[in-house]
């Protein structure tokens, strides 16, 4: 099993490509012509993720509100796919959660599923079903920009230490998925602060990953044609 895991890691570092480049594209394809050409959406969202760096960087770091998250992420994830949640322990460093099943999904969603983004996206579509919030649209941007820079530092930062959640699936099996997941919802803020669609998004992602798997084939193919005489020669001392 685990060998199957690192061939799956292998097999996904074409795809790890192809989101790279898709997102590359995305952010040359806003090209401004000036400073001042930067839509407010993405000023916005960029500031909330400048001042989330400053305090990581420069004050305590609430290391009890990432664990929180990562182990409210195990359980959110468990409970859709239909685990019980059984008990939930967190400290000032460290946490866990014992469900009553476990799966891919469930043990690396802290890792690509930024909570504090999500709620604070939650928290806008509830309020506005109560209230006027489009007025306050940058405010909600430098927020969401906040979370996802709390969720990517603390991502990083815990996967440079030995953890059992990516133990348990392989480190590169595990690494590329995360990867992944992360790119995609880059890709996604792309979209929601541009005039970048999802239609283009879609296209570009699909090329992609047609021409990332088309050049690995064929690099694979002239390979083995490379080897072949080679390996037929060796074939051929052997009967004799």
């Amino acid at each position: 099993m685990r060998f199957l895991r690192f061939l799956a890691g292998v097999l996904f570092l074409p795809f790890c490509a192809a989101v790279s480049i898709t997102a590359a594209e995305l952010v040359a394809d806003l090209q401004p012509g000036s400073v001042s050409a930067i839509p407010p959406a993405a000023w916005s969202l960029g500031c909330g993720y400048l001042l989330w760096l400053a305090i990581y960087f420069t004050l305590p770091r609430p290391a009890r509100s990432y664990v929180l998250a990562h182990e409210l992420t195990h359980a959110l994830w468990g409970w859709l796919m239909g685990a019980e949640v059984m008990r939930m322990r967190v400290s000032g460093a460290s946490g866990s959660v014992t469900l009553s099943k476990s799966n891919l999904l469930i043990a690396l969603a802290p890792y690509f599923f930024p909570l504090y983004t999500v709620m604070v996206i939650a928290a806008y579509y509830l309020l506005s079903l109560f209230v006027e919030v489009e007025s306050y649209n940058l405010i909600w941007l430098a927020l969401v920009g906040f979370t996802w820079g709390f969720h990517f530092t603390f991502t990083v930062a815990t996967l440079m230490q030995r953890q059992t959640d990516i133990r348990e699936y392989g480190h590169l099996f595990s690494y590329t998925v995360i990867y992944i997941f992360n790119v995609l919802g880059i890709c996604l803020w792309i979209v929601l602060v541009s005039p970048v669609t999802m239609g283009r998004l879609g296209h570009l992602l699909k090329n992609n990953v047609l021409e990332t798997g088309n050049f690995c084939v064929e690099r694979a193919s002239r390979i083995r044609n490379q080897a072949a005489p080679f390996v037929d020669r060796k074939t051929t001392k052997e009967r004799q």
